[in-house]
């Protein structure tokens, strides 16, 4: 069963929106003026709204002021997060983690020693394969990946994308939008079958392909001494 979410206190809520806004207006330079230009120009309107239409005006002013400040808060912070997320590894399995919706994010499902990665998503648009790294070994990764799920997928969608700046490579700043555009193909009881079967071939172990090394060979006479007894 899932376990039910923390109720977040009022002021641990405060404790996240001034991290939020230290956090954007450090990686931002525009955050500044454009949060002061949201507060400053809604109460100005509403100072003229009071001085002629009445103090009815003023509650209606102050909403609409944090609505604004909000706005730009959400914008601006997205965008400080995807920019400060470009390049580090992890990233983009991070970003869906954090995303809206039912997603199912398994990192780093295959990887190399030299930080490239391929990470598997389930949603509702079918399986995701989402590669970082070089693109070159990245895409032996890839190629892996699709031939192990092929397996067991069926009839859902795949799809794959290397996260990068080059051309045909996907920047991380615009996979949250390229994901949510994606045509949605999969019910929740979908899902949950794939998760499954997608988990079960996971567990499976993989033995090593090729020779057994001599240093983990059965000394000579071992398998005869052992029928002996």
């Amino acid at each position: 069963m899932a376990k039910p979410q923390e109720k977040v206190s009022f002021g641990q809520r405060l404790k996240q929106i001034g991290m939020v806004f230290r956090f954007t207006a450090k990686q931002d330079r525009w955050f500044a003026p454009l949060a002061f230009a949201a507060v400053v120009i809604p109460l100005a309107l509403t100072v003229v709204a009071f001085f002629v239409w009445g103090w009815l005006w003023i509650p209606l002013g102050i909403l609409v002021t944090l609505l604004s400040l909000l706005i730009v808060l959400n914008l601006r912070s997205n965008r400080a997060m995807m920019n400060a997320a470009e390049g580090q590894p992890g990233a983009a399995a991070q970003i869906i983690e954090n995303m809206r919706g039912d997603w199912r994010v398994t990192p780093a499902v295959s990887s190399t020693t030299q930080m490239d990665m391929v990470h598997l998503v389930i949603g509702r648009s079918g399986v995701i394969l989402l590669a970082e790294g070089n693109a070159q070994r990245v895409r032996s990764l890839l190629g892996q990946e699709k031939r192990r799920l092929a397996k067991v997928i069926g009839s859902a969608p795949l799809y794959d994308y290397v996260i990068g700046q080059e051309e045909g490579e996907l920047p991380v700043r615009k996979l949250r939008m390229t994901l949510m555009r994606l045509p949605r193909k999969l019910g929740r009881r979908d899902i949950n079958a794939l998760d499954k079967r997608l988990k079960a071939l996971s567990a499976r172990p993989q033995l090593p392909k090729g020779a057994i090394p001599k240093n983990m060979r059965p000394p000579k006479g071992a398998f005869r001494q052992a029928r002996g007894r």
